[in-house]
């Protein structure tokens, strides 16, 4: 009787060398992730990294036939809502990591971003979740209970990698509060004060926490929410440049002398002579508080009577590379519709607590990660979601493919234990059967068991 145990701790063939190459392992250990008994560490995050590509959750799992052999609901819960492991340590290594080995693929002369964005992280349905908060969907005009999932990435323009993230809560508008017999010493604590902060000082952190851990970029891109003069001038003193969208508010650009409002800028900015449609105007001008900017108006896509504005720290650039350069900031967009869409965001565990809508983030994120590392090694044209799909396809059959091993090394193993005459029968009769299998199944096939 063949001994099949089935385990999904088994990764996907083709992310198996992905996740051995960017060392996930050797991240979560040097983050200080350990306990003193049960499953480790290791084996909870492993499990609950695959279990999406296994298309299960986790209560259909734990139903399942097989759900004897994994570990109990109350096992994997402590494991997300432990408010000690340094989740934010443990994915800043992993990402700074493999922002190293994308950059050796990237050429000197492309430029790289830090991208600062926030999404939605709804849950709508929940009334007793740790900071939960009432937010506008800026978007739509309506309200949404949750929290703003602030993000902070690296881009080359090919690839992008979530740095950090901060799930941000509201003093003014909070439905509930912080959890008061959280141990004031632990990262989970640390994580729920910054919930409370503005999102300005939060960007700030996480730029210096990226610099430190060795991310460098040569541009922070931002959309009309944070392009605003102190965040710009605390960015500048560290030695980046800003490119972003400018919100046509109350905020006045000194020039000549005159304080002008963004309407009256345009006014008095130059036309541009632009081989590419769309770029009316520029001028080069003063923040308020005297650092020196360039203004490049655009053309509104979907609005053609309107204009947009994009502001740039860097004077060098021509009104061509600053555009080519902020549309890099789209990345950011594109992993916030994969997170959600396809990676299980905000919805794949349920709980109350602040620290599993952390430890899950960050394990959703490092999938993200893995996903993007084979996405740049891959020489095909799929796409996020193409390579997604073929990963859970590939899950699907590891149970009978390891099944078919076994057998062909059972009946191998009988045939060097027979007589001549009848190994040689078996011989020939298993390779007339292997010869007919298709090539889909001969592919998961060792090519020792189709030569014997």
């Amino acid at each position: 009787m063949i001994d099949h145990q089935p385990d999904l701790n088994q990764l996907p063939n083709e992310l198996k060398p992905a996740f051995q190459e960017l060392k996930v392992m050797k991240h979560l250990q040097q983050a200080g992730f350990r306990k003193r008994f049960g499953f480790s560490c290791a084996r909870l995050f492993q499990l609950v990294f695959v279990l999406l590509f296994h298309q299960k959750n986790w209560f259909r799992l734990l139903e399942s036939s097989k759900g004897d052999s994994f570990p109990g609901k109350d096992a994997v819960y402590r494991f997300l809502n432990h408010a000690g492991f340094a989740w934010r340590r443990f994915l800043t290594s992993l990402s700074v990591a493999t922002v190293q080995k994308v950059s050796v693929l990237t050429s000197a002369d492309r430029g790289t971003v830090f991208i600062v964005d926030d999404s939605m992280f709804e849950r709508n349905r929940s009334k007793a979740v740790e900071l939960l908060a009432r937010f506008k969907d800026h978007a739509t005009g309506a309200y949404y209970k949750g929290f703003r999932m602030l993000t902070m990435g690296w881009s080359d323009g090919h690839t992008f990698l979530p740095l950090d993230f901060a799930l941000l809560s509201s003093g003014k508008s909070a439905i509930n509060g912080m959890n008061e017999k959280i141990d004031k010493r632990t990262n989970g604590y640390k994580r729920r004060q910054e919930a409370l902060l503005s999102a300005p000082q939060v960007i700030v952190s996480m730029l210096d926490r990226a610099l430190a851990a060795g991310a460098t970029a040569s541009y922070v891109l931002m959309d009309s929410w944070f392009t605003h003069a102190p965040l710009i001038g605390e960015i500048a003193s560290r030695g980046l440049d800003v490119i972003g969208m400018v919100k046509n508010d109350n905020k006045r650009f000194l020039v000549q002398g005159r304080k002008l409002s963004l309407k009256e800028l345009y006014t008095a900015a130059s036309p541009v002579q632009s081989k590419k449609r769309g770029i009316l105007r520029s001028i080069r001008t003063e923040l308020a508080s005297g650092i020196p900017v360039h203004v490049v108006f655009v053309r509104h896509r979907t609005k053609k009577n309107e204009w947009l504005a994009v502001l740039t720290t860097d004077l060098s650039l021509s009104v061509e590379d600053v555009i080519r350069i902020y549309g890099i900031r789209w990345d950011i967009e594109v992993f916030f519709k994969c997170t959600k869409s396809l990676l299980r965001l905000q919805k794949e565990f349920q709980g109350r607590s602040y620290d599993l809508l952390i430890s899950h983030t960050t394990i959703v994120f490092s999938r993200y990660i893995l996903l993007a590392w084979q996405h740049r090694q891959s020489t095909d044209a799929r796409s996020f979601g193409g390579l997604f799909y073929v990963l859970c396809d590939e899950v699907g059959t590891l149970d009978w493919a390891i099944a078919l091993q076994q057998l062909l090394d059972l009946i191998n193993e009988i045939a060097t234990k027979a007589g001549k005459k009848l190994s040689a029968l078996i011989q020939r009769q298993l390779q007339q059967w292997i010869a007919t299998l298709p090539s889909y199944i001969k592919a998961c096939l060792p090519i020792s068991c189709c030569e014997s």
